[in-house]
């Protein structure tokens, strides 16, 4: 059997360049080149495609550094100036803006060339905190309570009215970001303003939400129509939240637990809320759902993470692991099926003759 030329793309213009760097490192390492033909293509942070000529390092690129430029030809192709480069399939090992906010997930469509993960629409509305709240809320999935600003609202943000509907604590968010980057806990009127005035410099709309006393909890889900859920696991913040540091800088900031200790019925009704986000937010081939236990035993879904980490110790590939799924054969099965999904796309009618 041929092998499938698969392609990695990486790095990305976001806050999490390195993050993503990080991850595909494990991916290239992990995948069989027994079965797959591996080519590498890093995002710069001017937002320039590189191929490298290399296919065994994952580094940052520059013009000139003997990657060679790439724009996007359909079909399957990754075109340069020596010619065009065919693929079969795209892990786009991408966290934050333009990278799981739909963004390259909508080009690699137009491109004709099937991508790992989520499509566009529930790529765009999980990277989006408020428009997945919401659809989740409709649904009868518990979410915190929270209250968005836009920034044409920034001027008119109110402490006390923010603080009477919310209570202390509080979180600020920029609505547009993941690994918790501008993100600020707030317990009174002067954080609370430096905490807006940052999460404004990430994204054009900020989020202030009520904060949980709870479990960190997160499941990762496998799967198209028939997804299934791993086995949970537990965050230990030695912080005071699960902060970009205490994920990625600070080696003691928190401990993860796998499996989370949880009785039979409790771990059945957070393994089945994920599910449910799963498919209420049309999600596909993969997504971490990240949800808060209280202490009378509600399930609250805080996010889901569409290209969650995937570093050899990143919860996601580590939960489905400890489920009996191993990360080379974890990387098989999202390629599976990203091909399935871009078969069953293709029989749709494009026209009405």
């Amino acid at each position: 059997m041929a092998k499938l030329n698969v392609g990695i793309l990486y790095g990305g213009q976001s806050t999490e360049h390195e993050v993503s760097m990080r991850s595909a490192e494990s991916v290239l390492e992990a995948l069989d080149k027994d079965k797959y033909n591996v080519k590498l293509v890093h995002i710069s942070k001017r937002g320039e495609w590189l191929l490298s000529h290399q296919s065994d390092e994952i580094k940052s690129l520059e013009r000139g550094s003997g990657a060679t430029g790439l724009s996007v030809t359909p079909p399957k192709q990754l075109s340069s100036a020596e010619g065009g480069e065919a693929f079969d399939v795209i892990l786009p090992i991408l966290h934050g803006t333009a990278g799981e906010d739909g963004s390259v997930q909508g080009l690699l469509e137009m491109a004709d060339i099937p991508y790992v993960g989520c499509n566009v629409r529930s790529s765009a509305v999980c990277m989006d905190k408020d428009m997945t709240k919401k659809l989740l809320k409709f649904e009868g999935i518990k979410v915190a309570d929270w209250i968005l600003f836009r920034h044409d609202e920034k001027e008119s943000v109110n402490y006390e009215t923010v603080r009477e509907k919310l209570g202390l604590p509080m979180f600020v968010k920029p609505v547009n970001q993941g690994s918790s980057v501008g993100v600020s806990k707030v317990t009174d009127e002067k954080s609370f303003y430096e905490a807006v005035e940052l999460a404004f410099q990430f994204d054009t709309k900020v989020m202030v939400e009520s904060a949980v006393e709870g479990r960190e909890i997160e499941v990762s889900v496998l799967g198209n129509t028939n997804p299934v859920a791993s086995v949970p696991g537990e965050i230990v913040s030695n912080t005071e939240f699960y902060s970009y540091e205490s994920k990625y800088i600070d080696e003691s900031g928190a401990a993860l637990e796998i499996p989370a200790k949880l009785d039979e019925e409790t771990e059945e009704n957070i393994r089945r809320t994920a599910l449910d986000a799963f498919r209420i937010l049309d999600c596909e081939g993969m997504a971490r759902v990240d949800v808060f236990l209280t202490e009378n035993g509600e399930v609250i879904v805080n996010e889901i993470n569409t290209l969650p980490g995937f570093t050899s110790i990143s919860m996601y590939p580590k939960l489905l692991e400890a489920s009996g799924i191993e990360y080379p054969e974890l990387l098989d099965r999202l390629i599976e099926l990203s091909l399935e999904r871009h078969n069953r796309n293709r029989q749709l009618k494009t026209d009405i003759m």
